[in-house]
């Protein structure tokens, strides 16, 4: 009968081979949902037209000067996006901080049964874990967002003196979603305990 290198290694270390398994299953379903997300960050502004992508929206709106461009540093909301022209183009403004709540909100309700069910088989009060599971998606996308508006999202003028609006995209969607895929694995880890149903 052929070695199963597998099997082996989980017998030998189980809680080991626990942690391997669920960091891989982790990491499939949230390139998945960051799939998703990129889809939805890149559609949903064309669908909420120029009107919103005109309207400033940028809360603390705190002026930053860099590399002879000026902007504004933001935890919410983006600068108006426009080209060498001045005209406003889609990608900035309220019609795309509105596409990246509602792709980031509409990956965690994809994301949530996932890890909660497959990657972690957790079997937690599900009222307990979702509010939980709201309040870190809250915390970590205002973490994230403060993180990103210092150098990137923010810095739309800059980003896009330099990227594409695919590639901006792309680079908002990936080093979002890295820095909070490293949070979140941990905070599943607490919210999704394994086992029966408890009163939490």
């Amino acid at each position: 009968m052929p070695v199963n290198p597998w099997r082996t290694f989980a017998r030998n270390h189980p809680k080991a081979a626990k942690w391997v398994w669920q960091i891989g299953v982790f990491y499939l379903f949230s390139l998945a949902v960051t799939v998703l997300q990129y889809a939805l960050f890149t559609f949903l502004p064309y669908l909420f037209g120029e009107g919103l992508a005109s309207t400033a929206f940028m809360w603390p709106h705190i002026p930053i000067s860099f590399a002879g461009i000026d902007y504004s540093w933001n935890v919410l909301g983006y600068e108006v996006a426009r080209n060498a022209a001045g005209e406003v183009v889609i990608g900035g403004g309220l019609g795309y901080f509105l596409s990246y709540e509602i792709g980031s909100f509409v990956a965690q309700c994809v994301n949530f049964p996932l890890q909660r069910n497959v990657t972690f088989k957790s079997h937690g009060n599900v009222a307990y874990q979702i509010l939980w599971y709201f309040i870190a998606w809250v915390l970590i996308s205002l973490f994230c967002n403060a993180i990103n508006g210092l150098w990137l999202v923010d810095a739309l003028p800059l980003a896009q003196a330099r990227f594409d609006p695919a590639v901006y995209n792309l680079l908002v969607t990936f080093i979002t979603g890295g820095v909070s895929m490293v949070i979140y694995f941990f905070v599943y880890k607490i919210i999704f305990p394994e086992g029966k149903s408890d009163d939490r």
